[in-house]
């Protein structure tokens, strides 16, 4: 009874003092109370903090953190030039990569038929990118139809089934397959210029299409049934694409007049028809080139499930430092080529004035912080993300390197500087990710990397 009554009295004791440990133990890591009394005692409302902090609550940051300098150097000359016509607009959309892939062969057929303005249906890209989207989550769904919807891949695939994002390989898919229209035979809609209400209602009636096929998967129905049921589903997308969207031409008759006002045969076009006719370039001859600072250079890399169009292709690139990157761009400029370019326009970027250069908003110098990272290290901590596409359209060479470079947006002409922007050299470093560019301006070198075998990313990496 001793024995049992010294094991009760030790065990109460160990009992107690895990108890009165587990709080302690548990507070490891969290802010505390005595770590917030430290904060507050070395907080100092100096001369500094207090002028920044009577600025700040009563101002706009971004005004206020202006780099005055840069902007006062700043000047909108270009050694070189590509001539173009009239400024897009995306509007309330995120549709940049197709109005930037648009852009950059439209004046091939502002050259060729001597035009005054001309411009491609983004509209008529946009409806068939969703269609092929809708298609590719329904598939995803069959495909993991024995996933948990907790398993990383499905999460990815629920989480977003319309997006309006798009990468240049997502172009040359629905532009070989579907051709090309001119914007009056398919022009803009309420729904394309601001899509988030049209997205969301659509990937609703896509989810519940989900919970549908995988009960069907439940009910030990084939992978036939399963796509026949996906084939409605289709036509039901469609409808609803058509009633925001308006309806695709399988056909149309057109003719334009050019800047001698000279007025052309009315013909009839398929979009296909039109494509052929129009465009002088082959959008198959361009190759996406990456300065993707995470990964050695002479890499070919690919990003699996990163297509739009379930048949389609995934993004590729050829990997290389921004030198080599930045030169093969002033070829083509020089040459009169535009160049798409993917970029991450949430840093250092003005809307006012049309700049974008590093250190346009000095922040550390507000805060007295330090916040300076790496390319690398802005990717690979997600700070940064190719999040907009848009177009070279000139350089400005001083020396024989780049000083700054003209780039057409698609965010209207009341934005930036009448629709262009200024991107300087040092903007360029830092947050240019990859240019879309003719194969004859890059080196045999740099085309061979794409004949590797493909390093194969995740659709979760950064890059994407």
């Amino acid at each position: 009874m001793k024995l049992l009554s010294k094991f009760k009295i030790v065990f109460l004791i160990q009992l107690v003092t895990i108890l009165i440990a587990m709080p302690l133990l548990a507070a490891d890591g969290g802010l505390t109370a005595q770590m917030i009394d430290k904060i507050r005692i070395s907080f100092e409302m100096d001369t500094h903090t207090r002028a920044m902090y009577n600025a700040i609550t009563n101002n706009d940051i971004a005004g206020l953190a202006l780099n005055r300098d840069i902007v006062r150097r700043h000047n909108e000359l270009f050694s070189h030039k590509i001539k173009t016509k009239d400024i897009t607009n995306q509007k309330l959309s995120g549709r940049c990569w197709i109005f930037a892939a648009l852009n950059m062969i439209r004046p091939e057929v502002i050259e060729k038929y001597n035009l005054e303005s001309f411009e491609f249906s983004q509209n008529y890209i946009a409806f068939w990118d969703k269609m092929e989207k809708a298609n590719t989550f329904l598939e995803r769904i069959i495909e993991f139809r024995d996933r948990d919807p907790f398993e990383r891949e499905m999460v990815m695939v629920l989480r977003s089934p319309l997006p309006d994002g798009g990468y240049w390989e997502n172009s040359v898919d629905l532009i070989k397959k579907y051709g090309v229209v001119p914007k009056e035979i398919m022009p803009e809609t309420n729904s394309s210029g601001g899509t988030k209400l049209m997205n969301k209602v659509i990937s609703q009636k896509l989810r519940a299409d989900a919970v549908k096929l995988r009960e069907m998967n439940k009910k030990n129905k084939t992978i036939k049934q399963m796509r026949a049921e996906k084939e409605k589903m289709m036509a039901e997308v469609y409808r609803m694409l058509v009633m925001n969207l308006g309806e695709p031409p399988s056909e149309f008759k057109w003719r334009y007049e050019d800047a001698n006002s000279l007025v052309s045969e009315m013909k009839t076009y398929t979009p296909k028809s039109f494509l052929e006719d129009f465009v002088k370039t082959d959008v198959a001859e361009y190759v996406n080139i990456f300065n993707d600072t995470i990964r050695d250079y002479g890499q070919h890399c690919q990003i699996r499930m990163s297509r739009n169009v379930y048949d389609g292709q995934d993004i590729h690139y050829a990997n290389v430092d921004i030198e080599t990157l930045k030169n093969i761009a002033m070829k083509s400029i020089l040459d009169e080529a535009p160049v798409m370019f993917a970029a991450d326009v949430g840093y250092d970027m003005s809307r006012k004035t049309g700049i974008m250069e590093n250190g346009l908003y000095d922040f550390d110098s507000v805060y007295q912080i330090d916040m300076e990272m790496s390319k690398a290290e802005r990717a690979l901590y997600r700070n940064s993300v190719r999040g907009h596409g848009m177009v070279f359209t000139g350089v400005d060479v001083q020396n024989g390197k780049p000083l700054k470079w003209l780039v057409e947006n698609s965010w209207g002409d009341k934005k930036g500087s009448d629709g262009y922007w200024a991107c300087y050299d040092e903007w360029f470093n830092i947050h240019v990710y990859n240019i879309i560019v003719k194969k004859k301006y890059v080196p045999e070198g740099i085309l061979k990397i794409f004949e590797k075998p493909a390093k194969i990313l995740e659709p979760w990496d950064p890059m994407l």
